[in-house]
């Protein structure tokens, strides 16, 4: 079975490997992850990437420009944006937005 690739963008290295270690508690998901802007744009450009994860840190121009360039490339990647929480409230985000989009 194939793997949704979920990119976390956050500025915070440690924060970040928390995040990308409960993505990756899914069997289902494959969590890759970038602090910088520059890292996720190649990331990004070298696998499939179903959801742009934006984590607390990333200001709205990062946010808006990261955007327009990934929806260059693919025009349905899922955006969300996640402040924290734990591990069920980051699920649940992601699981409702597969909903929305029908997977």
């Amino acid at each position: 079975m194939h793997r949704l690739n979920i990119l976390a963008i956050h500025r915070d290295t440690k924060i970040l490997a928390t995040v990308l270690r409960l993505i990756n508690t899914n069997e289902n998901w494959n969590g890759i992850g970038s602090t910088s802007d520059e890292e996720a744009v190649e990331m990004f450009h070298q696998q499939p990437v179903g959801i742009v994860l934006f984590c607390a840190g990333i200001d709205e121009t990062s946010e808006e420009k990261l955007k327009a360039i990934f929806s260059t490339q693919n025009p349905s990647p899922i955006f969300l944006q996640h402040y924290g929480g734990g591990s069920g409230l980051l699920s649940a985000e992601i699981y409702e937005a597969l909903a929305k989009q029908g997977h």
